[in-house]
């Protein structure tokens, strides 16, 4: 009986309705092809720049010999283009969104150098290898960075609202205003919730204030009815493989892009594989490598780095020390206990930008934040040269010798008070498997303006799937958010 029953809301999740009007002939959204216009042109300007600057430096001026290496110059762009659109690089899921972008421009030159000496073994062809090998890595860095700067200008406009996808969520309403909340935080993504459908929903509720369009079987007509161009299919027992794959049928009539957002929401890619069984696609999930030679590597890349900071950076550090003693009385650093790794404590070391007396004056003020933290905006504690350094967060400069020491990392986790540690969950316990960090995703996602659940959600997604790749996007974002000095008090 209750297989019957469960066959039929399947059938229904998933009924022909006669009164979607299909649009049988999508159109790609406007600032999509521009933006893919942009990067075919920015990536010619960086063929072009890269050949000439590789040829000048080559060669130096023109000769009978240099001749065909001129040609070359002038066919690497469109050349330089065709393997970046073979890598697919100029697919629109790539654009403008995650590191998928920039690894497969790398890929296309790694390709076109291997083309390159392959081909000229073959051929025989004795080719200028000093020509070859300053024009095509110029070539990706630039290609690289010229791609980023079209990111930083996409990301610009869609802050002010503008070339963002129209998604249509379906899943339970918490799942949902999950989403939306996430979306509506990170911008940049491009991502806006126009409609969403659940088990049982009607049309007029919101969420969010997000509406609701229907029911599950109502996401076509919501498609249609909201011009959206994406479905993102949340975790929802009722959208099982079935209702899935007969969902996929009816959307890729109008190539509504279908995405599926499965339960290990805060799970990275590199830790996810299809892996057939039994002709049955099963997720299999890598466990966070928490020990092993990748965490030799971080640590020794860590000390080696802080330690260049350390001595490059010592006039700062000195000018900063006579400053927070000219300015207030008492010690240039503040030393506190925290903890790191496991659970062992250690002193952490930043420069004082509170007055003396300030820990007894705490129990009388009121901190500004949910959960475990204690933050207060227009803290009356804190001195007018302390509010500057934690704007740019200069009083954070002294823990080089905390990661020097092994104490902390560069990226991880931000390191937490005992009385914090002591009010842990069980979950937010595995924040403490990996190093303390300088800088986090929490620092480069909004810093003190983050709640607490935030917070501990981005320090957790950190601990299961940090790499050096993800932490060499950390330290890059950084700058730039300690920069503009926002969600810092």
């Amino acid at each position: 009986m209750r297989g019957g029953a469960r066959d039929e809301r399947l059938m229904t999740v998933m009924r022909p309705s006669p009164v979607v009007s299909w649009r049988v002939s999508p159109v790609t959204p406007s600032w999509v092809r521009l933006h893919r216009l942009g990067a075919v042109l920015a990536d010619l300007c960086a063929a072009g720049l890269g050949a000439a600057a590789a040829f000048l430096l080559r060669f130096g001026d023109l000769t009978p010999y240099v001749l065909p290496y001129l040609l070359v110059s002038a066919a690497l762009p469109v050349v330089w283009c065709c393997a970046v659109a073979l890598a697919r690089a100029y697919e629109a899921r790539m654009l403008g969104a995650g590191s998928e972008e920039f690894r497969r421009v790398v890929q296309a030159g790694m390709a076109l150098t291997a083309a390159t000496a392959i081909g000229s073994y073959v051929t025989k062809i004795d080719v200028a290898r000093g020509y070859v090998v300053l024009a095509l890595p110029l070539v990706t860095v630039l290609t690289l960075v010229s791609r980023y700067a079209l990111r930083r200008s996409l990301y610009r406009r869609r802050a002010a609202g503008a070339c963002t996808r129209r998604v249509v969520a379906a899943g339970h309403a918490a799942a949902i205003a999950e989403i939306v909340g996430l979306f509506r935080r990170e911008s940049h993504h491009g991502m806006q919730v126009v409609a969403a459908c659940l088990p049982g929903g009607r049309a007029g509720d919101e969420i969010d204030g997000v509406p609701v369009a229907g029911d599950l079987s109502d996401v076509p007509i919501a498609v249609d009815q909201h011009a959206a161009d994406t479905v993102a299919v949340l975790a929802c027992p009722e959208m099982d493989g079935r209702a899935l794959r007969r969902l996929a049928w009816r959307l890729e009539r109008t190539r509504t892009e279908l995405v599926v957002a499965p339960a290990l929401m805060d799970v990275a890619g590199p830790r996810i594989m299809i892996r057939p069984v039994a002709g049955l696609p099963l997720l299999h999930v890598e466990h966070p490598e928490l020990t092993g030679v990748r965490q030799l590597v971080k640590n020794v890349f860590d000390r080696l780095v802080a330690a260049a900071l350390l001595v490059l950076l010592s006039p700062l550090l000195v000018g900063l020390t006579i400053a927070v003693r000219a300015t207030s009385p008492g010690p240039a650093l503040f030393r506190q206990t925290r903890v790191g790794k496991d659970g062992r404590l250690f002193t952490i070391l930043k420069f004082r930008t509170m007055r003396r007396g300030s820990e007894e004056q705490k129990i009388t003020l009121v901190s500004d934040r949910e959960g475990v933290l204690f933050k207060i905006r227009n803290d009356p504690r804190v001195t007018p040269l302390g509010t500057y350094m934690r704007r740019h967060s200069l009083d954070e400069l002294p823990q080089l010798l905390n990661v020097v020491l092994g104490h902390m990392s560069l990226v991880g986790p931000r390191p937490p008070l005992p009385e914090e540690v002591a009010r842990y969950g069980d979950d937010v316990r595995r924040r403490l498997l990996v190093r303390p960090g300088l800088t986090g995703l929490w620092q480069v996602s909004g810093r003190s303006d983050l709640s607490w659940e935030e917070s501990v959600r981005l320090d957790l997604r950190y601990v299961e799937n940090w790499s050096l790749t993800l932490d060499l996007q950390i330290l890059w974002k950084t700058w730039s958010a300690v920069a503009r000095g926002q969600g810092a008090y």
